[in-house]
């Protein structure tokens, strides 16, 4: 089957890029270097693609209802221009994906900007390669429960960049205007807080900002119309960023990777578990939230910690972690040579009583036991 291509394939691969299949996609993993990549974000300012982010969009009068079931947070305390990380879980408390929800403006306005007789409208984001299934999910659960919500997969129609860094502020004030409608922010997009967006727009296009973003540092992502998306990435003048650099970034900021970090089939895994417990509202109603409720009263068993290596090497995913008398205790999720503290750092799940910060551990790299150490995450501090 060919892989999906991002609106800007052509205008990466002008670039120099290196390209690399993830999830389904031919995605640019890297421009100049990781490192150089890494260091712009941490220091200054990076843009990445990440079109291959699902898009799923959902409205309708019984929209809320139906989002609310099958996520693990609170979707009825969004507002719109609100976002909300949170997991999506099967019938066992087991995460399918991790998503970020963003309430819309509501559906419905007039040419006067009224939204009074809109209905709830919400854009959430599978991981890459995950859209169709995800899509099939929303409407098999809305059929079965007869629900009035249209779903539509929009993964196609909208391009996703993600401008990050601690100069991402000044840079992405100066390119996005806010948009002049009734739900719009008062201000400048700068005046966001985190995990809030609103409609803007940029050289005249229609886009959806959010400062959000998946590297640890300030940042927004923008959701831009496909055609447009070479106009929107050339009006950002900052380094070009590929996956090689935002996974260094992320594992840095202790933040999960789908497929790895986690997977339904491979490594079935609770919130609980994964530590991100924090995206369970168990007052809620929500598919899983009963097995959960019973995971939260009786605990778990593993959790996922953060580790460093103390002997060199460098962990990799799926590598073995042993106690001291090397006994196999876990493994590896994630793993590298983290950019920013020249040191080797990883995570994975290990059993409880092993995953308090300073517990020595052993990661075992290439057939060698490689003494390491449990640190809190992030390994970095984050804005």
């Amino acid at each position: 089957m060919p892989l999906q291509t991002p609106p800007l394939r052509g205008t990466h691969d002008e670039r120099g890029a290196k390209f690399t299949e993830f999830g389904g996609w031919d995605m640019p993993v890297e421009f100049d270097s990781i490192r150089t990549e890494h260091a712009a974000v941490r220091e200054d300012v990076g843009i990445f693609d990440v079109s291959h982010m699902g898009q799923i969009h959902v409205t309708g009068p019984d929209a809320t209802e139906l989002m609310q079931r099958l996520t693990t947070n609170d979707v009825s305390r969004l507002g719109v221009g609100d976002a909300q990380y949170a997991a999506i879980t099967d019938e066992d408390g087991t995460i399918i994906d991790d998503t970020v929800i963003y309430r819309l403006p509501d559906e419905g306005e007039t040419p006067q900007g009224s939204r009074e007789d809109g209905e709830a409208t919400y854009l959430f984001i599978p991981n890459a390669g995950t859209d169709e299934s995800t899509h099939e999910r929303w409407i098999g659960y809305r059929n079965e429960w007869d629900l009035e919500a249209t779903v539509d997969n929009r993964t196609d129609e909208y391009a996703m960049f993600a401008v990050q860094g601690p100069n991402a502020a000044d840079l992405v004030g100066d390119v996005v205007d806010v948009a002049d409608t009734a739900d719009a922010i008062d201000g400048s997009v700068t005046d966001l807080s985190r995990f809030e967006a609103t409609e803007s727009t940029i050289d005249g296009v229609d886009c959806w900002t959010a400062r959000t973003g998946y590297t640890g540092e300030d940042g927004f992502e923008l959701i831009v119309p496909w055609p447009e998306a070479e106009r929107i990435w050339s009006a950002f003048d900052c380094q070009p960023c590929g996956l090689g650099a935002r996974d260094t970034l992320r594992i840095e900021a202790g933040l999960l990777l789908a497929g790895q970090d986690f997977d339904p089939e491979d490594n079935p895994r609770t919130p609980y578990e994964a530590g991100i417990g924090f995206t369970v509202d168990l007052e809620t109603e929500f598919v899983g939230r009963d097995a959960l409720a019973q995971v939260r009263a009786e605990g778990v068993e593993e959790e996922l910690v953060g580790f460093q290596l103390i002997d060199r090497g460098v962990p990799r995913h799926g590598y073995d972690i042993t106690n001291p008398e090397s006994r196999v205790i876990g493994t590896v999720t994630s793993g590298t040579m983290s950019p920013t503290l020249e040191q080797a750092i990883g995570l994975g799940y290990v059993p409880v009583e092993y995953a308090d910060p300073g517990t020595t551990l052993q990661v075992v790299v290439r057939g060698q036991s490689k003494k390491a150490r449990v640190e809190q995450t992030p390994f970095i501090d984050t804005q």
